[in-house]
């Protein structure tokens, strides 16, 4: 057997991707500058012609004029820090970017620009990069994989040789700290970084202490991924099949603003496949039964089931439970919870309402909730609103 090298883990890594379907282009060979090119030259860290043809896809109703302009303010996320600058792209990602066009009689139109459908996975573009070089302010870096969804590069990904001296995961989040440092535009749209030696294989943010960066442990959420899978293998196949990191972008990173910096998390896996089950059986125990009244109006009966196997009659009302460990982020998930509810249109703009059953978990919940009202689609809730609330 050869020896494992990092070129080795590099080019597992892209089968796992082709696996996916996604186009696999090597950086060397991708078209840079003239008529031709994906990006108009290395300090672009965008590919701006992908992007482009993507925006024209996506939104047909505007003219050439405006989806120049979209593009342009996509290439410019506003703000004075990278992680500023990230959560604002993240937002236009996300929510789209106010446009304006004048339609046939005349008037003038506003809508939000999509970047991305986050209904059709197959109505965007996936490519993967391997040695993508970027230039700016006079340093030139080159990431081993960088993953674009019609053109922004929403994840990067690191790899050592596990044979190599020293900690091969603690010297590559050090690399992606040195590359953020050095070619910051690499990481405006930043998502997701990623972190393998071949055996480990460990995902975090552009905040995350080299603790955060965590692993990803199942596949289709299910079950654990055999142990003989590659930690990596595991990784890309159930953060980035191609639904599901559509899900995690959208719905399961939290931008923390409170009183210091800006921390940016993404959802575990046991958060995300947890809260994807609840919104499911959520749907189902809200819907009314074909035919009229609800199952639970008439006295039927719903089923509380451990593991897996959810179930129940539509409009019974019965969710079931989350149950957590300590330490789990439980705060964090029921606030991603709250923001798929609230986003649902199933759900027709619900209330959402949190009982605890002790003041500490109260301030804890407030202070999580009011930190990520991103994911909520509101602005920070006020410092003194938690009095106000209880005083109701």
């Amino acid at each position: 057997m050869p020896p494992l090298t990092e070129s080795t883990v590099e080019d597992a890594a892209l089968e796992w991707f082709r696996a996916l379907d996604y186009g696999v282009v090597s950086g060397p060979d991708l078209p840079v500058g003239g008529p031709h090119g994906w990006r108009a030259s290395h300090a672009d860290a965008l590919l701006s012609a992908n992007l482009r043809a993507a925006l024209g896809r996506l939104n047909p109703e505007l003219p050439d004029e405006s989806l120049d302009d979209v593009a342009a303010r996509l290439a410019r996320p506003w703000g004075a820090s990278l992680e500023e600058r990230n959560r604002s792209a993240h937002l236009m990602t996300v929510d789209g970017v106010a446009a304006e066009f004048r339609d046939e009689a005349g008037e003038t139109r506003h809508t939000q620009a999509r970047a991305i459908d986050f209904d059709d996975p197959d109505n965007n573009e996936w490519t993967v990069v391997n040695q993508f070089t970027v230039e700016e302010n006079r340093s030139r870096r080159r990431a081993d994989v960088v993953v674009f969804v019609n053109g922004l590069p929403l994840a990067v990904f690191e790899l050592k040789n596990p044979a190599g001296e020293g900690a091969a995961i603690p010297a590559a989040i050090r690399q992606l700290r040195t590359y953020m440092a050095e070619v910051p535009a690499l990481f405006a749209f930043n998502a997701v970084l990623a972190v393998s030696d071949g055996v480990i294989a460990r995902m975090g943010t552009l905040t995350s202490g080299d603790e955060r960066f965590k692993p990803w442990r199942t596949i289709d959420g299910q079950e654990l991924a055999p142990a003989a899978y590659p930690e990596l293998r595991v990784l890309i196949e159930g953060a980035f099949e191609k639904r599901r990191f559509l899900a995690l972008l959208r719905s399961y990173i939290a931008f923390e603003r409170g009183g210091g910096p800006m921390d940016k998390k993404v959802a575990g896996y046991h958060q995300f496949h947890a809260v994807e089950t609840a919104v499911a059986e959520t749907r189902r125990a809200a819907a009314l039964a074909r035919g009229g009244a609800s199952p639970f109006a008439e006295g039927a009966a719903g089923r509380y089931e451990s593991g897996g196997r959810p179930g129940g009659a539509p409009g019974d009302r019965r969710v079931g439970v989350v149950w957590h460990t300590q330490g789990s982020g439980k705060s964090l998930t029921m606030a991603f919870y709250a923001g798929r509810i609230a986003r649902d249109p199933a759900m027709e703009n619900p209330t959402i309402v949190a009982l605890t059953d002790r003041n500490d978990l109260d301030d804890q919940l407030f202070a999580t909730f009011s930190r990520c009202s991103d994911l909520l689609g509101q602005p920070p809730v006020q410092a003194d609103s938690r009095a106000d609330l209880r005083k109701k």
